[in-house]
């Protein structure tokens, strides 16, 4: 019997031809009657079975994204109303796609709060292929945008650009989850494991590595290592793929060219080339320092940073709200942290757990390395602030993985409720659910039910 680490405390699964043993954790009455163990993938068969008694979502994680969203709204409109009013006489030229895909990603995020979390299973190998698809057409020049030599955007007829890469890094959370679920135990082996691991996830790197798109390639790593590493991995195994992901890292600076290396140097010594590469830095840590503690107020910028719209918001916020602003925004990171992490614990299955592990270590990673890029701790990787950027793909796709979590933790149990199922088989294993009030599972005269 193995202990996933997803499970609450005192709750263990036996994975073994599609079964689950669980052992009573709670109070049992004397009347109770043994309950019975279903065969994992009994569930999708009969999609009846798939409804449960869920709950309230989690408030945590929905006031925080509300709240970054907003505030980069505002923070867009700051940085954007006069440069938009110079070239286009429209203060809301850049903020009217902010606010709309804003709408957009907050209708999808509710629509997916409301659906069960267990039919992505089903939709999970499509949306991997779907990814890949976009991936390589990108890289086509009669399809891809190519802006400073880099072909991150898709643009299909009239439809807004879409960036492919957002798209991956949803598909990779919810197919790893999915594929992790049903290794069990297998996922310690390194043939059974690692090496499909890395079998699944190389494509990917390669096509976001080939844009270039150093920055996203990194996110997609560290969201990869962090699934790995949760869903039960062996640390040795672990270790030699950090040994690997490094030497591939290296080869693959090497290969795209010269900028990396500039922007590494850059990120040691931004002084060496003050008005070239060394620009956006320094303009960084000027406008955080111009803010102090209290701001300079809203639009009231005394140093202008180049894309602070974008890639330096933070520097925008910094400036504009100081350090009690700056402070506040990585607050709200640190509580939809918290909350995702608490979702992942006590989520009902391991898939679930999986994904809202995935979901909450995508959007922190990727706020750590933004935030990390405007003082100077990250080389310039060219990735947004999650829900605060400029970026209707990156902020649609952002909500709609937060949609996911939030189903997930509609169906949180505490620590010491019986709730968990193996994921193990092609059925795609389903959660048993107790009763309507969540009640305990009945045992019989040797305490298992």
């Amino acid at each position: 019997m193995t202990r996933s680490p997803l499970m609450p405390d005192g709750v263990y699964a036996l994975q073994d031809n599609g079964y689950v043993e669980r052992e009573r954790v709670s109070r049992i009455s004397d009347a109770s009657k043994s309950a019975p163990v279903r065969p994992a993938g009994a569930y999708l068969a009969n999609p009846g079975h798939l409804k449960s008694d869920a709950h309230d979502p989690d408030y945590i994680i929905i006031v925080s994204v509300v709240a970054l969203a907003a505030i980069g709204i505002l923070m867009v409109y700051s940085a954007s109303a006069i440069p938009s009013y110079r070239l286009s006489q429209n203060t809301f030229q850049m903020v009217a796609p902010q606010i709309a895909s804003g709408l957009a990603g907050l209708a999808a995020m509710l629509i997916l709060m409301r659906i069960d979390y267990r039919y992505l299973r089903v939709a999970s190998v499509p949306l991997a292929v779907v990814a890949l698809f976009m991936l390589v057409v990108v890289l086509l020049p009669q399809f891809g945008t190519s802006v400073n030599g880099s072909s991150r955007w898709l643009k299909l007829g009239p439809l807004p650009e879409i960036h492919p890469a957002e798209v991956a890094k949803l598909a990779l959370v919810v197919y790893l989850s999915h594929w992790l679920a049903t290794r069990g135990r297998r996922i310690r082996s390194f043939f059974h494991g690692a090496m499909p691991l890395a079998f699944i996830v190389v494509p990917f790197l390669l096509l976001v590595v080939r844009e270039p798109d150093l920055g996203t390639a990194s996110v997609i790593v560290l969201l990869a290592f962090a699934l790995y590493f949760v869903a039960g991995a062996n640390l040795l195994h672990i270790l030699m793929a950090v040994i690997a992901g490094a030497a591939g890292g290296l080869v693959a600076i090497l290969a795209v060219g010269t900028y990396p290396l500039e922007r590494i140097n850059t990120l040691f010594n931004p002084w060496e080339d003050p008005l070239n590469h060394g620009y956006h830095t320094l303009k960084g840590l000027e406008a955080i320092s111009a803010g102090g503690l209290f701001g300079t107020g809203l639009g009231n910028d005394k140093v202008i940073v180049p894309n602070d719209f974008n890639d330096f918001i933070f520097s925008v916020i910094a400036q504009e709200f100081g350090l009690i602003g700056g402070a506040l925004v990585i607050g709200l990171f640190v509580a939809f942290a918290y909350a995702g992490i608490r979702t992942a614990i006590r989520a009902p299955d391991t898939f679930g757990g999986l994904m809202a592990a995935g979901v909450t270590s995508w959007i922190c990673f990727q706020a750590l390395i933004n935030i990390g890029v405007v003082v100077a701790l990250v080389p310039v990787t060219g990735i947004t602030l999650p829900f605060v950027s400029a970026g209707g793909t990156s902020l649609v796709v952002s909500f709609a993985a937060v949609g996911i979590l939030l189903s997930v933790s509609r169906e949180t149990v505490e620590r010491g409720w019986v709730s968990a199922s193996a994921d193990s088989g092609r059925g795609y294993g389903g959660t048993y659910l107790p009763g309507s009030r969540r009640g305990s599972i009945p045992a019989g005269p040797t305490g298992r039910a």
